[in-house]
């Protein structure tokens, strides 16, 4: 099979390039000297079946951050037929560098000038047909955002991968002619193809960055719109949410108890209240998570991010981090494993250690689904975007308490570089592909863990047969009796305590054992939690849930990243002892001031 290989520096639109390539049909892959995951998809070009392998985003085949390390090993091990050199046209005079690298090792590739909108739009202008003759390889401008210049592309790619042979490289370091020499070959290219204005215009980007940079403005602007993304989504979803609940309650009223009517009273209690009540209290938020992805993939595309943390790096040297190790933070948001993952761009072994070890503090999608759930059953909902917003803040809290309390053993000298981009506002085609893969992503999961989840939950409240479900004589009880002593000071009873244990698998499992526990789901799930929780100790067995042991995904990446089974208990420890002292004090401290 034909392989193709896409280079490129970060934030030139790679990825978005590969999903619209690919229709998002991705898949990880360990490949031959690469001891990571990279992403691959099969798609028809032509007659012919190509793989396209998306290659971490890198500044330079010299460079020694593992990203770098990681593109190197691949072009060593594995043969390409063709690579395809994705460049930010607005910053060709700083990215065609790279191109010049893989032009001077000899592989077969084709130059794509991405953002060619954003370029015309500062007055650059370039000649493509005359840099394709300099550089001896094609040169075709596009906008991977829009999809203009695609039909051009595919007919190149499937023509080049057509008559292509295989290449694979020796040691790419000693290939590589020295740095003056490739200084030289690109300013002689930029001179004679590439027009750039004297001064760029004042455009929107300088403007918003007046205020959205501000010293002192620029951080409460940051927190004002996480607060209000999260007031828009408890707007939007809730109906979205009790409408979800209403036809999953109507199908099991109407098709599925006359169906299993005449099933085994067992096996009905498996399939209604384990399986279906599990999932269907799980499938109740697919609608507010759609619409989370959504709005964080608005303030992400837009390049919000990327100034966060530059408003960040001030605090995050302070704590022995960087800006980077902020940005790791937000995309933790979504799920804890990439962005462990990202941490890769990091040179320096303890700042990714530090960085890693906050990252598992980051609310994830996963635990938002348990944080929405309890909200939204014991508070108002005008209260319930003020405390989804607090566990927030108190995600970023632990997260610089444990870089204070650490950044000694992890000492970083590494200086921070970051590029911010400019402002953009991401399609409706991006946003909704967003909310599909993060429903795809979710779907996944649900057919593996959380299916197991609530089923293994189901027997142990209903086994013995002999004892009434749910009770203290069942094997999910003696479970809850034996966690008492260390969880009743927090305010956390058995029930809750038999989904903190099946949590640490995949936190989306708890929603589901709480179905399966209570006997209910959807609106009755919500009034029987109301009637058994007060909100102290509601927001205490949120507070546990936030910091304590993330999920076993995770802590998988924890050990493969950092190739340390000592670093993945201390990661793991950590977290357990932090999250029981502060739900203890939290929650000694409501009930002694009378709460």
């Amino acid at each position: 099979m034909k392989r193709i290989a896409l280079l490129g520096m970060p934030n030139t639109g790679k990825s978005t390039f590969f999903n619209r390539m690919t229709g998002a049909s991705s898949r990880t892959g360990n490949w031959p000297g690469v001891t990571v995951d990279l992403l691959g998809a099969k798609v028809l070009l032509g007659s012919s079946m190509v793989e396209i392998v998306d290659l971490p985003g890198i500044y330079d085949l010299h460079g020694f951050s593992e990203d770098e390390q990681v593109v190197r090993h691949f072009l060593e091990n594995n043969s390409v037929d063709l690579v395809l050199i994705v460049l930010n046209t607005s910053q060709i005079e700083r990215q065609l560098s790279l191109a010049l690298q893989a032009k001077q090792l000899g592989l077969p590739a084709l130059m794509l000038l991405n953002m060619a909108d954003e370029a015309k739009k500062l007055g650059i202008t370039v000649d493509p047909d005359k840099m394709s003759k300099m550089l001896e390889m094609p040169v075709v401008m596009l906008s991977a955002k829009y999809g203009t210049g695609y039909r051009e592309v595919h007919e190149l790619v499937g023509s080049r991968v057509a008559s292509s042979q295989p290449v694979r490289l020796e040691t790419i370091q000693e290939m590589l002619a020295e740095e003056g020499k490739i200084e030289s070959a690109m300013d002689k290219v930029l001179k004679s193809t590439v027009q750039i204005p004297a001064r760029l215009p004042d455009n929107l980007t300088t403007k918003l960055d007046r205020v959205m940079l501000h010293p002192w403005l620029g951080l409460p602007l940051f927190f004002l719109v996480m607060y209000l993304t999260f007031q828009a989504i408890f707007l939007f979803g809730k109906p979205l949410q009790d409408g979800v609940t209403w036809m999953l309650d109507a199908f099991r009223s109407a098709a599925l108890e006359p169906l299993f009517s005449h099933f085994p009273v067992l096996l009905k209690g498996l399939l209604l209240d384990g399986i279906y009540n599990g999932l269907g209290t799980v499938a109740t938020f697919v609608p507010i998570i759609i619409l989370f992805f959504l709005f964080m993939a608005i303030i992400e595309d837009t390049g919000y991010l990327s100034r966060a943390a530059f408003l960040m790096d001030a605090l995050m040297y302070r704590l022995g981090l960087d800006g980077r190790s902020f940005v790791m933070l937000l995309m933790g948001f979504g799920c804890n494993v990439p962005a462990l993952m990202g941490t890769r761009v990091m040179r320096s072994r303890s700042l990714r250690f530090l960085t890693m070890l906050v990252i598992p503090f980051s609310l994830c999608s996963a635990r938002l689904q348990v944080f929405i759930f309890i909200t939204a059953a014991i508070f108002s909902r005008s209260a319930a975007p003020l405390v989804l917003f607090s566990l927030y803040l108190f995600s970023f809290a632990t997260s610089l308490l444990t870089a204070v309390l650490f950044k000694r053993q992890f000492a970083n000298t590494e200086p921070f570089i970051l590029e911010v981009p400019p402002y953009r506002f991401p399609t409706l085609r991006q946003m909704l592909m967003r909310g599909w893969l993060e429903v795809r992503h979710f779907l996944i999961r649900a057919s593996k863990f959380i299916v197991a989840g609530v089923v293994l939950v189901w027997l142990l409240t209903h086994l013995p047969t002999n004892v009434p479900p749910g009770s203290p004589q069942t094997l999910a009880g003696m479970i809850g009796s034996a966690c008492s002593p260390l969880l009743d000071p927090i305010g956390i009873d058995q029930q809750l305590a038999l989904a903190l244990i099946f949590g640490f698998v995949a936190k989306e499992i708890v929603i589901g054992s709480l179905a399966v526990i209570y006997g209910t789901q959807g609106n009755d799930l919500m009034a029987m939690m109301a009637s058994h929780l007060d909100w102290v100790q509601a927001y205490s067995f949120m507070l546990f849930t936030l910091v304590y042991t993330p999920c076993l995904s995770t802590v998988a990446t924890l050990k493969s990243e950092s190739k340390s089974n000592s670093f993945m208990w201390l990661s793991l420890g950590w977290s357990l002892l932090l999250a029981w002292v502060l739900s203890f004090v939290f929650y000694q401290g409501a009930r002694a001031l009378g709460y």
